[in-house]
């Protein structure tokens, strides 16, 4: 059986828990800073999970990682 190839956008973007699960940036924190608050952007900063309707998704795209 042929070698999956991994997905370029999705490797840059996503990896995973040691649990398994995807860990994703958050949006909305490139430009136009200025009108969010500092609490705001201090969040953006932080990663979080994919949410689970995206999960097996993610993963088919991202598989040896």
């Amino acid at each position: 059986m042929p070698k999956i190839k991994t997905h370029s956008g999705a490797k840059k973007r996503f990896k995973l828990s040691k649990k398994g699960k995807p860990i994703r940036a958050h949006a909305n924190k490139s430009h136009i800073l200025t009108k969010k608050s500092t609490k705001r952007k201090r969040n953006l900063r932080k990663t979080s999970v994919a949410d689970i309707t995206n999960q097996k998704q993610i993963k088919r795209l991202i598989p040896y990682k």
